[in-house]
């Protein structure tokens, strides 16, 4: 490990949070993610929130965030009223910076006049101190019906557009503003300037939250939680559960040991960068499993996708379960139990789960098929806060190599369920060599972090006629599937360039013995899914 937290360290105050309120806005979790881009923690927080349950969480901001509602709609989302007398410094964002309007004595009407998309906003003089040092006049992009056309008394209008007289509003003296545009979308020019401005400027929040101190706050945690137990993490080899095992032998050392478990439907190299990279950077203890021959065995003849999910999840059980009883017999006859298992939750799991608090379930994508539900241990969830990218960084800080850190995802089932049909072993082979194919050449071409992930399908179940040299062949088709997206809830297909388009089919076809046609799927999601099964 590169990082080493200082005794300070431990003694290291959580993060006081920006509370964003969620009123069903489809960027919420976009809202929290910008604030953090300017070194701010933030959580999500549902509109339902009170007055004192804010108190307690002791925030150092709030921004309410849009909504698809009208607030005349009857039941439509509404704000405790008290929330806006806190103190707090608050900023409204479209349907929020309404409901503050209208909470605050301003008014909301419906025009008549719609703004959907980029909108010209003109501001107010110098826009103030939440809107100043930009352009006077700019491109934001707006989605609302209602309007905003008297501010709050005492509120200064900042900003209009030629169908909203009042676009933005702004109180220095009580530290409350809003707009009508959504700043946290990237279409918006000075969208993330606009944010800066609240945070930094307007409500005085220094740009503090870093790595590192994630770090801090995590180790000493993660110390406080298990003292001199035992932990055991199931690693995949992915992103999420080597920054999770990492972070939580960085608090604990020895304490920890790693399992993983080689189903055989891994892509090519992955078992030997888990043993041979990973642990060299990070001098964990890891227990290799090799249950290939077990997964292939129990997934002969399968080709429904949900029943081959259901078989490798069942197994991996099954296979996780035998190497943490000789680990649990092991360590129990030393007298020092396991009472500890590490689980790579990531922020936007617990927001779609529901956002609440104590335990979150363990979920289908970490673990391949979800752990028992009786496994007698308490969880470690070093991540639970976190976004992929934060996470990215965190694994940086510890000094984990680059090809695990930028590592696409990959689901837990793994090739298992980019196979279309049954799942033997020469298929798997077929696969993991176009596969490997495709991931160079996106390497060489540079393109790793300009997509979020790119599966390769193998259509085993269909054939179609080729001319490979001198005669006809009846081969499989290979998909490719490049797709960008900033937390995968959404995604749209990767525009690649022809030139590495044509690279990949011509090695794929030319090197891969069974393959003689190569695609490319550009469907969005929605409505298609990024994995194919």
């Amino acid at each position: 490990m590169t990082h080493n937290p200082d005794a300070a360290a431990a003694e290291h105050a959580e993060s006081r949070p920006v509370l964003v309120v969620d009123f069903g806005a489809q960027y919420a979790q976009l809202i929290a993610r910008r604030v953090r881009e300017a070194s701010v923690y933030s959580e999500i927080v549902p509109h339902t929130i009170t007055a004192a349950e804010i108190r307690e969480k002791n925030p150092v901001g709030i921004v309410l965030s849009g909504g698809p509602s009208s607030v005349y709609e009857p039941g439509s989302p509404s704000l405790d009223p008290e929330i806006l007398e806190l103190g707090i410094p608050t900023m409204g964002i479209c349907y929020g910076f309404q409901v503050m309007a209208q909470q605050l004595g301003g008014e909301v009407a419906k025009t008549g006049a719609r703004e959907y998309g980029s909108t010209e906003v003109r501001l107010a003089g110098d826009g103030g101190v939440f809107l100043n040092e930009q352009p006077p006049t700019q491109s934001a992009w707006m989605s609302h019906g209602d309007s905003v056309v008297k501010a709050p008394e005492g509120f200064e209008v900042l900003a209009s557009s030629d169908s909203t007289p009042v676009a933005a509003f702004g109180s220095d003296e009580r530290k409350l503003y809003g707009v009508q545009w959504h700043p946290e979308v990237k279409h918006s020019a000075f969208g993330q300037q606009v944010l800066e401005n609240f945070l930094h400027r307007a409500a005085g929040i220094a740009p503090e939250w870093n790595a590192d101190n994630v770090i801090a706050e995590q180790v000493a945690r993660i110390q406080a939680q298990v003292g001199s137990g035992r932990v055991i993490c199931g690693l995949s080899g992915g992103v999420d559960s080597a920054v999770a095992a990492a972070l939580v032998h960085e608090a604990v050392g020895d304490q920890l040991v790693c399992v993983f478990v080689d189903h055989g439907l891994l892509r090519q190299g992955e078992r030997e960068q888990v043993e041979k990279d990973y642990v060299e950077a990070t001098g964990i203890r890891l227990v290799t499993v090799d249950a290939a021959d077990q997964f292939l065995t129990a997934l002969a003849g399968v080709s429904d996708p949900e029943t081959k999910r259901k078989i490798i999840g069942r197994e991996f059980i099954r296979t996780f379960e035998a190497a943490q009883a000789e680990l649990v017999a092991e360590f129990a006859a030393e007298g020092d139990p396991i009472k500890f298992l590490v689980q790579g939750t990531l922020y936007p799991d617990v927001v779609e789960s529901g956002g609440g608090t104590g335990t979150a379930n363990i979920k289908s994508h970490h673990n391949v098929g979800g752990l028992p539900e009786d496994l007698q241990f308490e969880l470690v969830e070093p991540l639970r806060t976190l976004f992929k990218d934060e996470v990215r960084a965190i694994g940086r800080e510890l000094g984990l190599p680059e090809a695990i850190v930028g590592r696409h995802p990959f689901p837990g089932p793994g090739l298992g369920i980019r196979i279309v049909g049954e799942v033997t072993f020469d298929r798997l082979e077929l696969l993991r060599a176009a596969d490997a194919i495709v991931r160079q050449e996106l390497t060489a071409a540079g393109l790793d972090a300009e997509i979020w992930q790119c599966p390769v399908v193998l259509l085993a179940d269909v054939r179609s006629v080729g001319v490979q040299g001198d005669g006809r062949t009846y081969g499989h088709p290979i998909v490719l599937r490049p797709v960008s997206s900033e937390d995968a809830m959404t995604a749209d297909w990767t525009r690649l360039p022809y030139d590495v388009l044509a690279r990949v089919s011509n090695r794929i076809t030319n090197e891969v013995d069974g393959v003689n046609r190569v695609v490319l799927d550009v469907t969005s999601k929605p409505p298609g899914t990024i994995e194919w099964e």
